[in-house]
């Protein structure tokens, strides 16, 4: 526990502007940031007499070791700077919105030639219509289905479509009625995008004329006795009635308005968010956080807009429970045009308190969920530190394994938990070459070694890059028996590394191997610990057989275009741009090749040369392994012994 006086800075030295703060720990991690219209104002509060800070601040104090600030023009710079720090470091003692899943959208790419409706949780592209967030994918699917039975527009990806327009067919969706075939010609693209404004039209509210058509015209078919075709937009009519029952009316205004309700208690937040538009829920959102600061409801409000609004623009009415702390800046962060506002009466004062007790819900539900998660991540922690020997739970653990094929393509993974949660964005990937590649262990102590250097050195990168691979573990766990472990405890020893512990899983037993050790440390079958371990070394396992396969896969995509003279990086784009892949380049006559671009007579004929040999070879190398009995285990993708 650090002293706050230790490096309390002169108060003469802290500028009186408006900034942004940083507190950093031992480690040189951020813990917390904080923004202020008065830096000195701020900064002084926290280097009071420990016994009146509250308990939160107390401990946010006691941790960091070095405080740092920027300072900005405006007080609304500084409150886009402190998002855009708290989103970078991740800060452990801030106000983190969060619900560990981005929410898909609905988006038709009406800045293609081709527009193109799918489905994404990705930023979206200028000019998109973009309708949503939808809570749930399986919704949103479900309406894109039925959709495109009444406006058939294109759904496929770029490559689909390419390839359709080379082969002059149509996909699956173009055979059976639920895309009017623009890469074939069955429609212009002009008419294709007339089709596209329908369908945005349509889910933007405008339903009442597409409706009425579709049943004039089913009611002069029957009359024709074309029961058919009445059937048909029976049909069609059924399913855009249950895309409108989807989103029923609840603001007769047709009101385009966001409701953020808001919950909480002394530990945690709830915030939930429904997206009204043309007077429809199009969507709704929410997220959870501990409260590690002292944030009251208007500093809750504020980090909820800020989160929404930073990064993204805001409807024409934004109804609050409560108005943000920094109301002014926060309005000219959102933009001056947007009515942000507490409803006092009607219709939306319902609706926002409905959203409101959907946060009460949602933090109910999340309060019983943590508890139980909580409860069996600290079991496991505490358990595995006892087991281990070690002073105290390990809070960090980082496992690695090796993954390859006979040798061949071998790469190393990290996967980090914090807490006895994964931590993704710390995870690394290693591609080990050389002699380091002659067997696992040497590969393991290679991984190990150039891991434990970026600790006691990190490389000139980033600072949130440094931060992240220099923080050290509390463990670090190998997938492997005693010859693993070896290797990793070598390189220990030759960096002299003895502040952080060592241990290894074995495969088949589901033993803990030490250092040094000769006998293995066996977990209860039932206990957490191990199931902690095992998700580990399972988690490290899968990151590595994922790399492992992509780069197989450039490998032997490399080895069939790469050797061939002449055949540079433009002319094999080219070349795969019209064919697509490698086999049925090789399928092709030298003639066809000779119609790409760049290639001529004698290209085309070393190209058919060099793929038809390079085929001959695999077949060769198939028929030696199974000659050796050669298997591969089917779970994992790996090549296994005979």
């Amino acid at each position: 526990m650090a002293d706050p006086a230790t490096y309390r800075p002169a108060t003469g030295t802290i500028p009186t502007r408006p900034g942004v703060y940083r507190f950093r720990d031992e480690h040189g991690r951020v813990i917390y940031v904080g923004k202020a219209k008065n830096l000195r104002q701020r900064l002084v509060n926290y280097f009071q007499d420990l016994s009146v800070l509250h308990e939160r601040t107390r401990r946010m104090v006691t941790t960091a070791t070095s405080v740092e600030w920027t300072v900005v023009g405006t007080e609304v710079e500084a409150l886009t700077l402190e998002y855009t720090w708290i989103k970078e470091f991740d800060p452990r003692f801030n106000v983190k919105f969060r619900d560990d899943k981005s929410y898909p959208y609905l988006v038709i790419t009406m800045g293609e030639k081709v527009p193109r409706v799918h489905i994404t949780r990705r930023p979206r592209a200028k000019g998109d219509r973009t309708f949503g967030p939808y809570p749930q994918v399986g919704a949103i699917r479900e309406t894109l289905d039925l959709m495109l039975r009444v406006f058939p527009i294109r759904s496929c990806t770029a490559g689909v479509y390419r390839r359709a327009e080379r082969s002059g067919r149509p996909c699956l969706l173009g055979f059976i009625g639920k895309c009017a075939a623009p890469c074939v010609g069955d429609i212009s693209e002009d008419e294709h995008r007339r089709l596209a404004e329908q369908f945005a039209d349509f889910m933007a509210g405008n339903t009442s004329k597409y409706t009425r058509r579709i049943e004039q015209r089913m009611r002069a078919a029957a009359a024709a006795m074309d029961y058919e075709t009445a059937a048909s937009l029976r049909d069609d009519l059924q399913a855009l009635e249950k895309v409108m029952e989807k989103n029923s009316v609840v603001l007769s205004d047709a009101t385009d308005a966001d409701l953020i309700g808001l919950a909480q208690d002394q530990l945690e937040a709830s915030v939930q968010v429904f997206h009204v538009r043309g007077g429809r829920i199009r969507g709704q959102r929410g997220w959870t956080a501990e409260i590690l600061d002292e944030s009251t409801a208007p500093d809750l409000v504020e980090r909820a807009l800020t989160t929404l609004y930073t990064e993204g623009s805001a409807p024409k009415e934004v109804l609050v429970p409560i108005l943000p702390t920094n109301l002014d800046q926060v309005r000219e962060l959102m933009g001056r045009t947007v009515d942000l506002r507490v409803p006092q009466r009607g219709e939306k004062k319902d609706l926002l308190i409905t959203v409101g007790e959907n946060a009460t819900e949602a933090l109910r539900l999340h309060r019983l969920k943590r508890t139980g998660d909580l409860t069996a991540r600290t079991k496991a922690l505490e358990d595995l530190g006892e087991a281990l020997d070690l002073a105290e739970p390990p809070l960090r653990i980082e496992c690695f394994d090796i993954s390859h094929s006979q040798g061949t393509n071998v790469v190393g993974s990290q996967v980090v938990f914090e807490d006895g949660l994964p931590k993704k964005s710390e995870y690394r990937r290693y591609s080990v070459t050389g002699a380091a590649a002659r067997d696992d262990t040497a590969s393991m102590h290679d991984v190990i070694t150039r891991r434990l250097k970026h600790h006691l050195d990190p490389p000139e990168k980033t600072e949130e890059e440094s931060r992240r691979f220099a923080y050290p573990p509390s463990l670090i766990l190998v997938d492997g028996g005693p010859p693993q472990v070896a290797a990793a405890q070598r390189a220990f020893d030759e960096l002299g590394i003895t502040d952080i512990a060592l241990a290894g899983i074995a495969k088949r037993l589901e033993e803990i191997w030490l250092p040094g050790e000769e006998y293995p440390v066996i977990l209860p079958r039932t206990s957490e610990a191990l199931f902690l371990v095992q998700r580990l070394r399972d988690e490290a396992h899968r990151f590595a057989i994922t790399y492992h396969r992509s780069k197989r896969g450039r490998a032997m995509q490399a080895s069939a275009l790469d050797g061939i003279p002449g055949l540079g990086p433009a002319r094999r784009r080219a070349l795969l741009d019209r064919f697509v892949t490698v086999s049925a380049i090789r399928e092709a006559s030298e003639e066809q090749l000779t119609e790409v671009d760049g290639i001529g007579p004698a290209l085309a004929a070393q190209i058919t040369a060099a793929l038809t040999s390079e085929q001959g070879t695999a077949s060769d190398a198939e028929t030696a392994d199974d000659a050796l009995g050669v298997t591969v285990d089917m779970a994992t993708g790996e090549i296994l012994e005979g």
